[in-house]
């Protein structure tokens, strides 16, 4: 998945290994281009590859620009047409063009730079790499783009010359309870991006046999969450509708980050758990940040298409803020 890309961390390694490298990012794209804007492409000295601009359509041309330029120690913009039959053989109905940034780790692109980048990723800080294609000028911030953060999306300032190639951590996926729509759920969520993770002190249910490919905590939920950082890259799924597991959890969950609290359970279970809440000093404000009855209303029978709901209400939450 693209969210799970190492590019940055392997071109800092390459450089800092003697091997030279170069971060080819796409900036603009027009049609049906393969990739994305801000989709990245590392090169080192030697031809090596890491990621893609284009799907394989311009990788070899990019690749030969890109040693130029690390030669040269030189930025470049490049522009490329994928015609249709290039295209198609990436699975595309019709061609697009790309627009391409070449910046050489060095006299370009600081080693320091890309330092501090490699460690706000590593640390899950939302980070903007700001670069004025025209003056040359770099720098890292923090804030000022909430809405590129909020939808996961690079692209050029109003002004026409600041590239703002954003870097959100992977978004992740607490799931409390390993029942049966956690066994549906799991699977949907990575398809679209997300790093689960499921909590379960049985360890009869909560198995790799059940859940591969998640990560599986067998502990308590209110234990396991106070070793988790719950920021607003992670969603929290509450699926036992107990309230000895859910509540101490629900109340980790609404004093963090999260920027998705659901609780399953019907109208009447959820009703209770409000008036618990209440109870407990939480006023009706926090509460309505849990999302209960879970999931989008779409008549959902069965786990799997609970599952669905789910993940539909986790993605309008996360790009539409609602």
């Amino acid at each position: 998945m693209e969210r799970f890309d190492n590019i940055p961390e392997t071109v800092l390694c390459w450089h800092q290994a003697g091997k030279g490298a170069v971060l080819a990012t796409v900036l603009q794209t027009w049609g049906s281009a393969p990739r994305k804007v801000g989709a990245q492409l590392g090169v080192n000295g030697s031809g090596e590859l890491v990621g893609s601009v284009s799907g394989g359509c311009v990788e070899g041309a990019v690749v030969v620009e890109a040693l130029d330029a690390l030669e040269q120690q030189k930025s470049r913009i490049l522009e490329y047409s994928v015609n249709a039959s290039d295209a198609f053989a990436v699975g595309l109905a019709c061609g697009g063009k790309i627009r391409v940034l070449l910046e050489p780790i060095g006299d370009v692109l600081p080693e320091n730079l890309l330092a501090e980048l490699v460690s706000a990723r590593h640390s899950r800080q939302p980070v903007a790499y700001v670069v004025n294609i025209d003056t040359g000028m770099r720098h890292l911030t923090t804030s000022g783009y909430s809405a590129q953060f909020q939808v996961d999306r690079s692209g050029f300032a109003p002004d026409g010359t600041s590239f703002i190639a954003v870097h959100n951590p992977p978004l992740r996926l607490v799931i409390v309870g390993a029942v049966h729509i956690a066994q549906a759920l799991v699977p949907m969520a990575q398809l679209v991006g997300y790093d689960p993770i499921v909590v379960d002190p049985r360890d009869s249910f909560a198995s790799e046999a059940r859940f591969p490919g998640a990560l599986i905590v067998n502990d308590w939920p209110e234990d396991a969450l106070s070793t988790l950082t719950l920021d607003r890259r992670t969603a929290l799924v509450l699926l036992t509708h107990d309230p000895k597991m859910d509540d101490p959890v629900l109340k980790l969950g609404l004093a963090s980050d999260a920027f998705y609290i659901g609780a399953l359970g019907s109208k009447r279970t959820h009703e209770q758990r409000v008036e618990r809440l209440l109870a407990d000093g939480f006023d009706s404000a926090q509460i309505r940040q849990i999302y209960g009855p879970i999931g989008v209303d779409i008549g959902a029978n069965g786990p799997a298409e609970i599952a669905i709901s789910v993940v539909a209400e986790m993605t309008r939450v996360l790009r539409l803020g609602t």
